[in-house]
C-alpha cells in the first residue's frame, strides 16, 4: 500500500471515529483531511465527503438500531426537506471561491465548536419521554421540517452531513434523549447526504480508489466509534470534539485568510 492508502485509511477511521461517538461531525473534519491531508480540492472533497459520511452513517445506524436508539419516523420527515434542501446547497456551492468556502467552513467549525462547549446534556434530557421522540404529533411535523431545510442546504453547501446541527437540534429542540439522538441523527445524514451527493454528482467525478479507502478506515472507525459512544458520558464526547473542531478550524481559516491576501 502507498503512502496516500494509508493516509486514507487512517482519514477514514477518524471520521468514522467522530460519526459513531457523537453522531455527527464526522463530516467536519472530512474536508480538511480530504483537502490538506490527502490532496483533494475542496470542490472534490465536497463531492467525496456526502459519500463517505452518508454510508459510514449506515453503518453507525445498524449499530445503534441493534439497540433500540433509532427513531425512523422523525428521521423520514427530516430528511424529505433535507435532501431538497441539499440539492439547493449543491448548486449555491459552485458559486463560491474555494479559498472563501473553507474560511466560511472554519467558522462554522468555530461556531458549531462553542455550541458544544456551552451544551448541558443532564439538563436537555429532563422532559425526554414527553418529547417527539416517543410521540410525534402534527407540532412535531412542523418542527421537523423546518429544522430538516436548513440542515440539508448546508450539507449541500459545504457537503457535510449536518450531524453537528442535526444532534443538538433532536436533543434540545425536539427533546431526543442523547442515544436516540445520535443514532437517529446517522439515518438522517445518510439520507440526506444521498440528496446532496445526487447535485454535487452533476458537476464532477469521484476518485473511486480513493474514496473506497476512506471508506474501509472509516467502517473500523465507526464500529469503535458507536461503542464509546455507547459507554462515554455524553459530555465528555460531546466537549473532546468540540476542541478538536477548534484546533482544525483555527489553522484553516489563518491559511485561507492568508491566500486571499485579507492579511
Amino acid at each position: 500500500m502507498d503512502g496516500q492508502g494509508f493516509l486514507a485509511i487512517v482519514s477514514g477511521g477518524l471520521i468514522g471515529l467522530s460519526l459513531g461517538a457523537t453522531g455527527g461531525g464526522g463530516s467536519l473534519l472530512a474536508i480538511p483531511l480530504l483537502v490538506y491531508v490527502l490532496g483533494t480540492t475542496a470542490r472534490d472533497a465536497t463531492t467525496m465527503s456526502l459519500m463517505i459520511v452518508g454510508a459510514s452513517a449506515l453503518l453507525g445506524v445498524w449499530e445503534y438500531g441493534r439497540i433500540g436508539a433509532v427513531r425512523v419516523k422523525p428521521a423520514l420527515v427530516f430528511s424529505g426537506t433535507g435532501a431538497v434542501g441539499a440539492w439547493v446547497g449543491s448548486y449555491l456551492h459552485q458559486l463560491v471561491r474555494q479559498e472563501v468556502l473553507l474560511v466560511l467552513f472554519g467558522m462554522l467549525m468555530l461556531g458549531v465548536a462553542g455550541k458544544m462547549l456551552r451544551w448541558k446534556g443532564a439538563e436537555s434530557e429532563r422532559d425526554a419521554e414527553g418529547s417527539c421522540a416517543q410521540r410525534f404529533p402534527r407540532t412535531c411535523w412542523i418542527k421537523v421540517s423546518g429544522i430538516g431545510s436548513l440542515v440539508g442546504l448546508l450539507t449541500g453547501f459545504f457537503g457535510v452531513g449536518g450531524g453537528f446541527i442535526i444532534v443538538p437540534a433532536l436533543v434540545l429542540l425536539l427533546g431526543f434523549p442523547m442515544r436516540a439522538a445520535a443514532g437517529t441523527s446517522l439515518l438522517i445524514i445518510a439520507l440526506i447526504s444521498l440528496g446532496g451527493l445526487v447535485g454535487h454528482l452533476q458537476f464532477g467525478q469521484i476518485n473511486a480508489r480513493l474514496a473506497v479507502r476512506v471508506l474501509l478506515g472509516s467502517a473500523a472507525g465507526i464500529a469503535l466509534g458507536t461503542k464509546l459512544g455507547r459507554r462515554a458520558s455524553p459530555e465528555t464526547t460531546t466537549k473532546a470534539f468540540a476542541f478538536v473542531l477548534i484546533g482544525i478550524a483555527l489553522p484553516l481559516i489563518v491559511h485561507n485568510v492568508e491566500r486571499l491576501g485579507w492579511l
